[in-house]
């Protein structure tokens, strides 16, 4: 491991991904008040290409953001740990995974197309493993830190929480839409909140004549809109990760959050809820801003229910396949596609691990 930053850090983040780079560099653009960030990371070159550009972004923009380096294996517990314990940042981003999102824009092989076929919950315990890992990590170093998980968090953070880790929450899915629906009504009255599932992204990534399924669930100040998919039609998303949006949907918080300044907007899996949801940050705590008449169990119910038809729940510390995709992960001979216990996340990693290796091939 590279000698660890001298002094304390206000963010940690974990990742040098592409997701990674747009999270920093927007922090790099946008911080008006002083904001010292830690970029973590094995890739030396990538790592170094990030703080040199953050801060160059930084003079660029007059922003008040600076960023320096810890290199090391986020795979490594302890050095995370020590890591942490030496910076002590007020809130940890986790971005990094080893399954890359750009598989949902991949169809060349057998692996991508299982998870086309059976949903990104196929990638759940990957996307798991290094947060849990980090969370681990957070709680050994003794600190208080709040955790970001970027990784799935629709489905992940439900893995974190059963696993004894806090989440504060994760960054886009939900947020995706938010702000593209808030950004396709720029100049008209009203705040828009959006109760919506990582699964309903796939029906923007089509052309309006072809969505279908239930869409999200919409208000406009207190008045829920019908007509959802009709209202945003001339909206579309990029078939790859929208990334551009999604990275950087939880960067207020992020800000709001070092700064103890109140915060409203949309996270998926907040405090390790399945979906994502309106919220409301104060005081340092996440809760849900549900609009007038829905109820905080009728929300994670809506939520809940994709999952449960199709996909990867989490119930008595247990994490269960549901619907197509258990069927597929059966019939390609996965051990754990009956459900596993979450203390045996790393060991149902290990097997997904060996059969996307097999499919890919």
């Amino acid at each position: 491991m590279t000698a660890a930053p001298s002094s304390s850090a206000d963010i940690a983040v974990f990742g040098t991904g592409q997701f990674a780079g747009r999270i920093v560099f927007d922090l790099a653009a946008t911080s008006s008040e002083p904001l010292d960030v830690v970029i973590v990371g094995r890739n030396a070159e990538r790592l170094s290409w990030l703080v040199t550009a953050a801060n160059a972004r930084a003079f660029m923009f007059g922003a008040k953001a600076r960023f320096r380096a810890a290199e090391l294996d986020v795979r490594d517990k302890s050095e995370v740990a020590a890591l942490l314990q030496h910076c002590r940042p007020r809130l940890a981003v986790q971005t990094a995974s080893s399954q890359p999102s750009a598989v949902i824009g991949e169809d060349d092989n057998a692996w991508a197309r299982l998870v086309a076929a059976g949903g990104l919950s196929a990638t759940a315990v990957f996307q798991a493993a290094l947060s849990i890992m980090v969370g681990e990590a957070i709680k050994e170093a003794g600190i208080t830190c709040a955790m970001i998980n970027c990784c799935f968090p629709d489905v992940a953070n439900a893995i974190l929480r059963a696993r004894g880790i806090e989440v504060l929450c994760g960054t886009g899915n939900v947020a995706i839409l938010s702000n593209a629906f808030a950004g396709a009504r720029t100049g008209e009255p009203g705040r828009i909140r959006i109760l919506a599932h990582y699964q309903q992204l796939a029906a923007w990534r089509r052309p309006a004549a072809e969505r279908a399924g239930r869409p999200p669930r919409v208000w406009i100040d207190d008045s829920e809109i019908r007509d959802v998919y009709a209202r945003f039609a001339t909206l579309k998303l990029t078939r790859e990760p929208a990334i551009e949006i999604s990275g950087a949907s939880g960067v207020t918080l992020m800000q709001a959050y070092v700064a103890g300044r109140d915060w409203h907007g949309h996270a998926p899996g907040p405090n390790g809820l399945p979906g994502g949801y309106p919220v409301r940050l104060s005081g340092g705590t996440l809760s849900l801003d549900l609009p007038p008449g829905l109820t905080v169990e009728e929300a994670i119910a809506w939520n809940a229910a994709f999952e449960e038809r199709n996909g990867l729940v989490v119930k008595d510390g247990t994490c269960i396949y549901t619907g197509e995709l258990k069927r597929l992960l059966a019939q390609e001979g996965y051990p754990f596609a009956s459900g596993f216990p979450v203390d045996q996340t790393a060991s149902a990693c290990t097997a997904m691990e060996e059969l996307r290796r097999r499919l890919i091939a």
